[in-house]
């Protein structure tokens, strides 16, 4: 069982260290090519990708939280946020009207043939990372309300 533990930290730990933005294009919401490596390359600012979907409530509500909590934490910590939307080509369409509906006030990128939710290993969303001079730095993965608390708190430590 020891063996085993250590084995799962060891795994956890390697599949954290070694991450950080691949360099993928991405369409943004006016369909508008986005690059990771360079577009969300400003030096010791923070970047927090959420990964969502139309149809995962959670992810909605995190979006949400975030979307009314961005203006309060902006004041204390230099940060972005990125919603990357992880709909395939049949939910998509659905996406910009949500957005617009929601009122969200951050960049929308596309993430359709899910390459960087693939480069991630991501298997669930909602899912979030922060990401700090090209690395990442936080994972943080499922939301329960009052999520939106710690992050911040993490946020302000990086």
């Amino acid at each position: 069982m020891k063996k085993f533990s250590l084995l799962l930290l060891f795994v956890g730990l390697q599949a954290f260290a070694q991450k950080e933005l691949p360099n993928l294009q991405l369409p943004n919401l006016d369909g508008k090519t986005v690059s990771l490596k360079t577009d969300f390359a400003e030096k010791d600012k923070l970047y927090v990708f959420s990964f969502w979907a139309t149809w995962c409530t959670p992810c909605i509500q995190e979006l949400d939280e975030m979307n009314d909590l961005k203006e309060a934490w902006q004041k204390e910590v230099n940060f972005e946020i990125v919603a990357v939307s992880t709909d395939d080509s049949r939910t998509q369409k659905r996406v910009k009207p949500l957005v617009n509906g929601k009122g969200w006030e951050f960049s929308i990128i596309l993430d359709t043939n899910q390459d960087f939710k693939r480069y991630l290993s991501i298997v669930n969303i909602p899912y979030t990372i922060v990401v700090k001079n090209q690395q990442i730095v936080h994972i943080q993965n499922g939301y329960v309300p009052g999520n939106e608390k710690e992050l911040l708190e993490k946020l302000k430590t990086l």
